[in-house]
């Protein structure tokens, strides 16, 4: 699965108020590796500093929470970003 199924596939289910915690801790695990818990929240490192930062926490529906979405959905934009002019930089 590509990085841009992965984004629509997020911003339909964003649409609907469903996704799944556990679905979103997968799909940052695959682009942002390993994570460190402090309590309740599931923190990943980015490749830059500052926001959009991911820090998960499980809602009390098992559903990640709103915000939180948006927030991975703004990490994967902003990673795409960066390999993007990555990928630019080196035909250049």
């Amino acid at each position: 699965m590509t990085q841009e199924d992965i984004l629509k596939a997020i911003e339909q289910l964003d649409e609907a108020k469903q996704v799944r915690f556990s679905q979103l801790l997968k799909i940052c695990e695959q682009f942002f590796g390993n994570y460190r818990v402090s309590g309740s929240h599931h923190i990943f490192k980015t490749p830059w500093q500052g926001d959009p930062r991911i820090n998960l926490q499980k809602g009390k529906d098992r559903n990640a929470k709103p915000y939180q979405v948006r927030q991975v959905l703004n990490a994967l934009r902003k990673l795409k970003e960066l390999e993007e002019d990555k990928k630019n930089e080196q035909n250049k």
